[in-house]
């Protein structure tokens, strides 16, 4: 069986586990989230940056922070995962979905402008596979119409554009440490704050609506409540998880940009032949392989693809059902036919096996199987 995720979890995240497990603090803000922040502030020149409990908590705080109301409207992208949406959607406000470019299958950053009206709140843009969004377009249209970007890089922690890292494109930066991401708490996020203004209402927002952080640092004598909030700090444990995964950062991403750069080189010709689509990534931008997309001629061909890979024991998965065409999406009054790009991509793309414990053998295997089926898809 060739899995289609697996966390790499080795000895030093053991050793900082333990050595948290029986610290002074076991919950939040304790000796290793300080240390995953310095860490992670070294590497990518984060200044100003919170953990979360989730990259969904990442999002809702950016919400508030955004002071997103009942009403409004925040422009996203439909192909993208629930949390995007929910995050504005629990503060009132209505989503008007944008379609994605058939390049990168980020929001299509020519179509923001016409969806703006007067009741527009925000944009956000999310960083598909790692490859960041075109921010800087998007910036100046936000400019212009005076909206808050939110940069939903969940995917894209190491990535660039225009040699800048991915999550400081815009106010606000939102990642997931999931398992399922390239670096991982189990369940973790983090926010990084770029707008110097929101720092201090994000540390009160981020506990519970009070300043404990600034009785923390010394700065008051007492803490009080003065704000809407929640309770979104990780525990220490999983910050000492995390710690050691930015410890190990060139270790993982070298992993898995091996296994992406085989599939891409063993698979190119596949592509020349008009059997499927490959990944595109901008001259401007670099990624972090967080994922590898085939692109398939037919929604038909993609799920027998999808069958024929598993059966063989390898977990291929489809990446998602747009959100516009889902339940949800309808009962908010969007349909099939709105966005022809995002629902054809939604249903022909499926991802492969991506993560770094697979070896190059395993890439190979990967795409032996994967090229036998394509060349007998009918």
């Amino acid at each position: 069986m060739i899995k289609f995720n697996k966390a790499s979890i080795t000895q030093l995240e053991e050793k900082y586990l333990l050595d948290a497990l029986h610290g002074n603090v076991l919950s939040g803000d304790g000796k290793y989230t300080d240390m995953a922040y310095e860490a992670l502030g070294k590497r990518f020149g984060f200044e100003r940056m919170l953990l979360t409990t989730s990259g969904t908590a990442s999002l809702e705080m950016a919400s508030i922070l955004s002071r997103i109301e009942p009403g409004d409207e925040v422009i996203v992208p439909s192909f993208t995962f629930s949390s995007t949406v929910n995050a504005f959607l629990l503060r009132g406000a209505h989503p008007l979905f944008c379609d994605i470019r058939p390049d990168t299958c980020n929001i299509d950053e020519m179509l923001i402008e016409e969806l703006i009206t007067p009741k527009t709140k925000a944009i956000c843009a999310v960083d598909y596979a790692g490859v960041a969004a075109e921010m800087d377009t998007i910036n100046r249209i936000a400019k212009e119409h005076g909206l808050m970007v939110i940069e939903d890089a969940a995917q894209a922690l190491g990535s660039t554009y225009k040699g800048r890292f991915a999550g400081t494109l815009s106010e606000l930066g939102c990642f997931s440490f999931h398992e399922t991401k390239n670096y991982i708490m189990g369940e973790g996020g983090m926010i990084v704050v770029n707008d110097e203004s929101l720092m201090d209402r994000a540390e009160i927002i981020r506990e519970k609506g009070t300043n404990r952080r600034q009785l923390i640092r010394g700065v008051v004598d007492k803490y009080s409540w003065h704000d809407i909030g929640s309770s979104f700090l990780p525990s220490d444990l999983l910050a000492a998880l995390l710690y050691a995964q930015i410890l190990r950062f060139d270790e993982i991403m070298d992993k898995r940009m091996l296994v992406w750069n085989t599939y891409m080189e063993e698979l190119k010709d596949l592509e020349q032949q008009g059997l499927i689509g490959l990944p595109q990534i901008p001259e401007h931008c670099t990624h972090n392989a967080h994922m590898f997309n085939l692109l398939l001629p037919t929604p038909e061909a993609r799920n027998e693809f999808g069958d024929r890979m598993r059966e063989k024991g390898i977990q291929a998965h489809i990446c998602y059902v747009p959100l516009h065409s889902a339940p949800m999406g309808q009962s908010l009054g969007y349909h099939e036919g709105m966005l022809p790009v995002t629902e054809s991509y939604g249903k022909r793309l499926i991802r492969l096996p991506l993560h770094a414990e697979l070896t190059k053998e395993d890439a190979l295997t990967v795409c032996e199987e994967a090229r036998k089926i394509l060349c007998t898809l009918g």
